[in-house]
């Protein structure tokens, strides 16, 4: 049972079709939200939302590669037409790359990391500003990455894309501030759908990972995350703006160990 503290509210949530997307999405459902489920997957993202409806919300699906700005931009729209409003905007969305050394990672996954993670959100969030603006009231909510705040190996071109977005969305949190806008970060540790095939792939690396972490597990998306993307989304968090909050089970305070095997030197 929940408040449905979200009643009246639209929330666009990217990447909503599987892991901390799927999760924030049914907490937001279940808050009273009308949610717009964007995801790349057209047949999970149905029924993710199908899902939202049985638990009582209006639920619709884009579907949206998130590095084409038409159709972050159509997405926006799509909220706006569907609900009537934009009043919550997550930008989740992330499809990863390979891991490997800094100099393998070509301009091209460079390129399409720096799409998925600063542009997407930059195109959405453009978009969304004259309608937040119009009425006085948004909130934006990143995910970011504890990759990019200390810097793991293997994955330059993803923590490079994740550290911008912060400093982009701490900078419209500054400039749009006095327009009763909210825009925060979440750096997270859950299981989300690429960490289940990094546990697939690499089980003895995650379970190290799992054990590192000081609670000794990875969170849940929905029981763990959700709940910190809700208050974000709420009205108790009017007056936070330009913060990241680490969803991470403590993970940040001494930074979570990541030493993958990367191969010999080129």
């Amino acid at each position: 049972m929940t408040d449905k503290r979200l009643a009246g509210r639209a929330a666009l949530i990217t990447g909503a079709a599987d892991g901390i997307g799927h999760g924030m999405a049914r907490r937001f459902a279940k808050e009273g939200a009308a949610v717009l489920v964007v995801d790349y997957d057209q047949e999970r993202g149905l029924e993710v939302t199908e899902e939202l409806r049985g638990l009582g919300a209006k639920a619709e699906f884009f579907a949206c590669d998130v590095t084409q700005k038409d159709q972050v931009v159509g997405a926006v729209n799509a909220c706006i037409e569907h609900f009537g409003s934009i009043d919550i905007l997550v930008n989740n969305a992330y499809r990863g790359s390979m891991v490997a050394r800094i100099e393998l990672k070509t301009d091209d996954i460079f390129e399409n990391s720096m799409k998925m993670c600063l542009y997407a959100a930059k195109w959405s969030m453009e978009a969304a500003l004259p309608h937040m603006r119009g009425q006085g009231w948004g909130r934006i909510i990143n995910i970011a990455s504890l990759n990019g705040v200390n810097a793991h190996m293997g994955s330059a071109d993803y923590n490079a894309g994740k550290e911008a977005l912060r400093a982009y969305t701490r900078t419209a949190a500054r400039e749009w501030a006095r327009y009763g806008i909210c825009a925060n970060i979440i750096c997270p540790a859950a299981i989300s759908a690429a960490y289940r095939r990094f546990k697939e792939a690499t089980p003895d690396v995650a379970a190290a990972t799992d054990a590192a972490n000081p609670m000794g597990r990875m969170g849940d998306p929905e029981q763990d995350i959700a709940g910190v993307a809700f208050f974000l989304a709420s009205e108790d968090a009017r007056y936070l703006t330009g913060n990241t909050l680490f969803a991470d089970g403590g993970s940040h305070i001494n930074g979570a160990g990541w030493a993958p095997d990367l191969g010999p030197d080129s």
